[in-house]
């Protein structure tokens, strides 16, 4: 194999306002593994509340490449086995088991779903992020979208606008990023108007110091975000969380997912799978799992300006699969 990489800036179409801050741009690591004319494409984004610079991932990338170009085609499972005696941050690990498993299906002349056996005659529809601002402006927003999904960012609690938003008639979640109280969240959950959001992402700061405050009995249906990285944590989430949401990147990758997955859906849990701002490279490698889940937010390529690729796309909410070998990526 040959492993080629870069680092691209990602312009936002407008400024993305979420509880950790505002952003206009994001800057990704883009993966190349090339064998036999065939290339796969990984992606990880860099993202600062995660502690996630992609200088640190280039070093650790010139250290271990010709480790990477010397291993021999196998399937993904070996591969990722041998990505786990690196120790790499979960982040690098999946964008170089994403372009793997591109490579690999495309080598084979098979896309991912068919290698795994995915039934996706039946997909959820994404919703598309409303970033943090006044409701008036969240709700003018959804109005004015031809998305029939939302979730809608806030970075503190207000039940004046939370009462205003169960009163549109419209699918909505909502993704405090750790902004609320074990008092707030003890309130939302015995409310039951509640329920009428699809779910409750992540409402307070990581940690079962404060998770262990939720209870998954009550009406609000609690997502676990930040507070679920990978699949050893889940058993501990269940009295609390009624959803995970699972993201390539927090737990390590394509292979570690479906296994979280199996294991999530064992336990109980709704699933979904979620996103970064991310290009259709990332997106891709996402959207083949939303067959597998409950929910999607795979808005992050339909946030940025100068996307990068073409492969699978959400358009309005609906997915749209590619079917070609790999995860179907190329790029423009």
């Amino acid at each position: 194999m040959v492993l080629k990489w870069q680092i691209v800036k990602f312009n936002l179409k407008e400024t993305f306002a979420i509880a950790y801050g505002n952003y206009t741009h994001r800057e990704a690591l883009i993966i190349t593994l090339k064998k036999h004319g065939e290339k796969g494409y990984g992606e990880c984004t860099s993202i600062d509340y995660y502690h996630i610079n992609l200088a640190d991932f280039v070093a650790i990338l010139t250290k271990i490449q010709s480790q990477i170009e010397s291993q021999n085609i196998e399937h993904p499972t070996d591969f990722y086995a041998f990505l786990l005696s690196l120790n790499l941050p979960s982040f690098l690990r999946s964008a170089l088991d994403c372009a793997y498993w591109d490579l690999f299906g495309k080598l084979e002349k098979q896309s991912f779903l068919a290698l795994n056996n995915i039934d996706y005659n039946e997909l959820p529809e994404s919703s598309i992020t409303i970033s943090v601002d006044t409701v008036d402006n969240q709700i003018k927003k959804i109005n004015q979208s031809t998305w029939s999904k939302f979730k809608v960012k806030c970075n503190h609690f207000e039940e004046s606008d939370i009462t205003r938003l169960l009163q549109l008639d419209k699918s909505l979640a909502l993704d405090s990023n750790g902004s609320f109280t074990a008092a707030e969240c003890l309130s939302l959950e015995n409310y039951e108007m509640i329920s009428k959001f699809t779910y409750l992402e992540q409402p307070m700061k990581p940690g079962s110091q404060n998770y262990t405050a939720l209870h998954a009995n009550h009406f609000a249906n609690w997502m676990a975000d930040e507070d679920c990285q990978d699949s050893s944590v889940l058993k501990d989430l269940v009295p609390h969380y009624k959803s995970v949401n699972v993201k390539l990147v927090k737990c390590g990758g394509l292979t570690p997912a479906l296994e979280m997955i199996a294991k999530a859906r064992k336990l109980g849990f709704k699933i979904m799978i979620g996103c970064m701002t991310e290009s259709t490279i990332g997106i891709s490698a996402g959207a083949v799992l939303a067959p597998l889940c409950d929910y999607a937010d795979l808005d992050g390529a339909n946030l940025i300006a100068n996307d990068m690729a073409n492969g699978s796309k959400i358009f309005n909410g609906k997915i749209q699969l590619r079917e070609s070998p790999g995860l179907g990526i190329k790029l423009l």
